[in-house]
C-alpha cells in the first residue's frame, strides 16, 4: 500500500489588510471611530479607482487620503495634487512621505471648511477623488457639488445605500432630496461595488464607487437655483404630507402655485420628477415676484 502523498506547503499568503495594520502599528495608531476611518487595504481596488479618475497631467484633490493607498498612485501622474486630511497624525505622515514632491500639497483641514477657490486658485478644474467616511459622505458630496465649478469630475467611494439614493428614480423608496439635488447638479454613473473585506477595519456595509460629472448647465431650467434647493429640502422634511400642505412654509397659496405648475395638490414629494420640481420652483419664484411687486404698489 502506498502511504498518503505529502503536499508541500509554502509560506502562507499575507492576511488581507496586514500591511495596513503594520503601518498603523508603526505610528502607534488605531482607526479612529469618531472620524469614521476605514482604510482601503486592497491594492487592486485602489488601482481601479485611480484608473477611473485617470489623473494624467491633471490637477487632483483627494479627500481623506489616510495612509495613502490612492495617493501613492495618484501622485505618479497627476500634474499637481492636494491631499486633504483632518487627522493630524496621518497628515504629518503624508507630509513626510511626499516631502520630496513639491507638486504634492498636504492640507490638514476639515474638508467641510475648505474653500476650493482659495485652495486651487486659477487654473483648470481638478479631479476630485475620495474614499469618504460614511458618517460625513452626504455632507461632503453636498459641499463638493456646491463648488462643482472647480471639478471636472469626481470619483467617490460611498456607502452603497447612499449611492442608491443618488441614482434613485421618482417613486422609489430611496428617492429624496439627495437624489434630486444631486441629479440637478451632475450626472452620476455607478462603477463597481466594494466588499467590506477590502477595508481595515471591516465596515458592516458594502461600498460602491461612483463617477460624478457636474453639469455646465443643469438638465432643467430653474429661475432661482437657491429657491429650488430650499423647496426640495422643505418638502422632504414632511415627506408623507401632500404637497398642498408641505408647501405652506414657502408660499401663501400652495393650491394656486401647484395649479400654475400643473401639479395635482394631492401628490407627495417623492412622486415628482426633476422636471416637475423645476416647474414648481419656477411657479414659486413667479408667485414670490408677483407678491413683492404688489407690496411695492401698495406701499
Amino acid at each position: 500500500m502506498h502511504g498518503r502523498e505529502r503536499t508541500s506547503v509554502g509560506p502562507k499568503p499575507p492576511r488581507p489588510g496586514s500591511s495596513v495594520r503594520r503601518e498603523l502599528a508603526a505610528i502607534g495608531r488605531h482607526p479612529r471611530k469618531r472620524l469614521g476611518q476605514h482604510f482601503l487595504a486592497d491594492p487592486q481596488i485602489a488601482q481601479r479607482i485611480v484608473a477611473l479618475a485617470a489623473p494624467r497631467a491633471e490637477r487632483v484633490v483627494e479627500i481623506g487620503p489616510g495612509l495613502g493607498a490612492l495617493s501613492d498612485l495618484i501622485v505618479q501622474s497627476a500634474e499637481e495634487t492636494w491631499l486633504i486630511e483632518v487627522d493630524a497624525d496621518l497628515a504629518e505622515r503624508l507630509r513626510s512621505k511626499f516631502t520630496n514632491l513639491p507638486r504634492v500639497h498636504v492640507v490638514e483641514a476639515d474638508v467641510l471648511a475648505v474653500d476650493f477657490a482659495t485652495l486651487l486658485g486659477p487654473g483648470a478644474a481638478a479631479v476630485l477623488v475620495a474614499n469618504l467616511p460614511y458618517n460625513i459622505a452626504t455632507a461632503v458630496l453636498a459641499a463638493a457639488l456646491a463648488q462643482a465649478r472647480y471639478f471636472s469630475r469626481m470619483v467617490l467611494m460611498l456607502q452603497r445605500e447612499v449611492v442608491e439614493r443618488l441614482v434613485a428614480p421618482p417613486g422609489s423608496k430611496t428617492y429624496g432630496a439627495l437624489s434630486i439635488l444631486t441629479q440637478f447638479a451632475a450626472q452620476v454613473r455607478t462603477a463597481f461595488r466594494v466588499a467590506p473585506g477590502a477595508f481595515v477595519p471591516r465596515p458592516k456595509v458594502e461600498s460602491e464607487v461612483v463617477i460624478v460629472e457636474p453639469y455646465d448647465t443643469p438638465p432643467v431650467a430653474v429661475t432661482d437655483p437657491e429657491l429650488f434647493r430650499r423647496l426640495v429640502r422643505a418638502v422632504f422634511t414632511q415627506r408623507r404630507k401632500q404637497l398642498v400642505n408641505s408647501l405652506r412654509s414657502l408660499c401663501s397659496d400652495p393650491a394656486e402655485t401647484l395649479a400654475r405648475a400643473g401639479i395635482d395638490p394631492k401628490r407627495r414629494p417623492e412622486t415628482l420628477s426633476l422636471s416637475k420640481f423645476a416647474a414648481l420652483s419656477n411657479a414659486l419664484a413667479e408667485a414670490s415676484a408677483g407678491a413683492a411687486a404688489l407690496r411695492e404698489v401698495n406701499s
